[in-house]
């Protein structure tokens, strides 16, 4: 029994109709064509439902196995997707995701995709030269991890050098600040000893003046005793005595203190017999009191006899009056004139 179409023509008398894109109008977006189903059975609901209302159009019983597949258009899902993809963000902006990626997104391959992306799971967080060489991900941590390691013992032996070399300063301050102690202290030694020496070579050179000007200088009487002294005052003199008396025997040999020029000889009054010597420097020496003048002009050297102790004039006994009168004028006391001299009296 023959299947009649709707238009009373039996199916067998139809060509088999195949639908095309072009003679297909598209339900929704992109299509795409459907293969043939696995076993002449359609996959979807849509082409079992197809062949059962032609089959019963027709009021035959014919199956819908016994039908050629029918292909069906379907929307293109794969197009969709794209389309939509196009919409969503950056993986790499979202919050959480991007630190999971190291390093910037990989340039895209000659496909389109990235290796990121296109890599397995093993590879994820890899850089590129990495991935080329071939390395896991396990390799690579450990790397990283020698690696970080060798920084932070390089960054520790950093420090040890640092602070062993701080340390060498340190101890190389003490030592310089030690030895300048020590040179202080040498140096303060030193100069105690210099000082020493000094003061012994300046002690050395007054001995030898003085016993130079011992030489040139004389004690007016070889044994003597001092009855009174310069400035003293008493009811004996008018005014204060004005030198230094060196109580002695009557006949005692009187000295030249110093060479020199005797300019005066001869009574004086009060002073009774005087002797006035002068030296080179002016210096006038008064010999008074005296009993007789042995010398009464010209040059005498010191420790040349000039005349001898006497009691004339204002006097109470024998003894030298003694008189010191720089450049001629009034009298200094004659004791400190003549230990300059080099003559303890």
């Amino acid at each position: 029994m023959s299947a009649v179409g709707t238009a009373g023509a039996p199916f067998d008398s139809f060509e088999e109709w195949n639908p095309t894109e072009d003679s297909v109008r598209p339900v929704r977006g992109k299509h795409r064509v459907i293969g043939k189903q696995r076993g002449g059975l359609a996959r979807g609901g849509t082409v079992l439902g197809v062949g059962v209302i032609a089959a019963v159009g027709a009021g035959g019983m014919a199956s819908a196995e016994d039908r050629p597949p029918v292909p069906v258009s379907m929307p293109d899902l794969g197009g969709l997707a794209d389309d939509l993809a196009a919409q969503l963000p950056e993986v790499t902006s979202l919050p959480g995701i991007g630190d999971l990626i190291s390093g910037a997104p990989d340039s895209p391959g000659p496909d389109g995709v990235t290796e990121a992306s296109a890599g397995p799971l093993t590879r994820a967080g890899l850089s590129r030269s990495e991935a080329e060489q071939g390395r896991g991900a396990g390799e690579s941590l450990r790397d990283r991890i020698l690696q970080q390691a060798d920084r932070q013992e390089s960054a520790a032996q950093d420090e040890e050098r640092v602070a062993a070399e701080q340390a060498v300063g340190e101890q190389a301050t003490r030592d310089a600040a030690a030895d300048r102690q020590e040179a202080d202290k040498a140096g303060a030694a030193k100069g105690a000893a210099e000082r020493e020496a000094e003061a012994a070579a300046r002690a050395k050179a007054e001995a030898e003046r003085r016993a130079q000007l011992a030489r040139s200088y004389v004690s007016p009487l070889t044994s003597y005793t001092l009855t009174a002294g310069f400035g003293q005052a008493g009811d004996r003199w008018v005014a204060n005595h004005t030198g230094l008396d060196f109580a002695a025997p009557t006949g005692t040999p009187a000295k030249a203190v110093h060479g020199g020029t005797i300019t005066q000889a001869g009574w004086t009054g009060a002073y009774g017999y005087r002797i006035v010597l002068t030296t080179d420097d002016g210096t006038e020496l008064w010999f008074c009191h005296l009993s007789s003048i042995v010398r009464a002009s010209g040059k005498v050297a010191a420790g040349e006899v000039i005349g001898r102790v006497g009691a004339t004039g204002n006097v109470t006994g024998p003894h030298l009056h003694l008189e010191v009168r720089p450049g001629g004028g009034a009298p200094v006391d004659p004791k400190p004139w003549l230990r300059e001299h080099g003559l303890d009296v």
